[in-house]
């Protein structure tokens, strides 16, 4: 009976998403090859930091079908290979984020990285407040987080555990149009958006 369970309902997604994931670490690795120079398949292969980190984010590929995790995967690959790349031990820590993290988690972090730079890149015009708080700020950005502070409250909680965003309550905080704008991540926060975001 377990055999013909895994035949009929697990076989055949699992193998899709082995299926895409390996075709974006290719995608991945050539890319790093046509824009770094001098960079091999055998540069690659004898770089164990690097085979390391592909080897925990292909296991942690495989446990998501999220396309936002699935590419922070695959730029945390194509950094992992570059000179200026974490630590193996930091890379590794970053890794583990991307996999216990939900896409509302990197949204929201992209997002407090810097409010301004974040609606240049994503045509979205904030409004010139005068004062108001950094909610309001989140819900402009993500309508689809209006009445839902309980829900956003927690994923900034789980960001400020992993010292990635400034800790204190500043959600709710009545403050200046220019405090409302001002990055609220962390330099660790900021040294994991740089891993998970595309090097090119």
């Amino acid at each position: 009976p377990a055999t013909v369970l895994f035949e009929e309902v697990f076989r055949r997604p699992l193998e899709a998403r082995r299926k895409k994931w390996l075709e974006m670490l290719v995608d991945a690795v050539e890319e790093l090859k046509a824009k770094v120079e001098n960079l091999e398949n055998k540069n690659l292969s004898e770089n164990e930091s690097f085979i390391s980190a592909v080897m925990q984010a292909s296991q942690m590929a495989q446990r998501t079908h999220r396309d936002e995790k699935l590419e922070a995967l695959r730029n945390a690959i194509q950094n992992a290979a570059l000179p200026h790349a974490p630590d193996e031990d930091l890379q590794l820590v970053f890794l583990r984020f991307i996999d216990e993290l939900t896409p509302w988690h990197l949204r929201i972090l992209d997002l407090l990285d810097g409010p301004e730079d974040w609606g240049r890149r994503n045509n979205i015009k904030f409004p010139g407040w005068s004062m108001g708080s950094s909610s309001r700020v989140l819900e402009t950005a993500f309508p689809d987080l209006r009445k839902r502070d309980d829900f956003y409250e927690q994923v900034i909680s789980d960001l400020q555990v992993r010292g990635l965003v400034s800790q204190g309550r500043f959600l709710h905080v009545t403050m200046s149009g220019g405090g409302m704008m001002e990055s609220r991540t962390t330099s660790m926060g900021k040294r994991f958006l740089r891993f998970i975001r595309r090097p090119f």
